[in-house]
């Protein structure tokens, strides 16, 4: 997983580029192939908004959220993120209709 941080009118710090780097590779579990991604965070007072790209072959995700802190965004978005390859993994392996969780009853 290549995993590209960028601030907008912000300097990325090294401990803000490891914390993002951290929290986003958990999300590689989801996927053996290549994927790619990108976070932007930026300070609109008093908010602080991390926002993400995840380019997968043939689909791409994208997710942003907003926090009191940098790192409490960063954590909201590495959620979200979490939820929306398993919701995307699980309507790949979805393939004749019936549902994942139907197969496990």
């Amino acid at each position: 997983m290549q995993i590209e941080t960028y601030g907008q009118q912000l300097e990325i710090t090294p401990a803000l580029r490891e914390y993002v780097e951290t929290k986003f590779a958990r999300l590689a579990r989801h996927f053996g192939q290549h994927c790619g991604v990108r976070a932007q965070l930026s300070i609109e007072k008093p908010d602080h908004h991390a926002m993400a790209t995840v380019n997968l072959p043939g689909r791409t995700l994208h997710a942003d959220a907003v926090g009191p802190t940098m790192y409490a965004a960063i954590d909201i978005l590495a959620d979200k993120l979490d939820r929306l390859l398993l919701k995307h993994k699980e309507k790949s392996q979805d393939h004749d209709g019936s549902s994942l969780r139907d197969a496990l009853d």
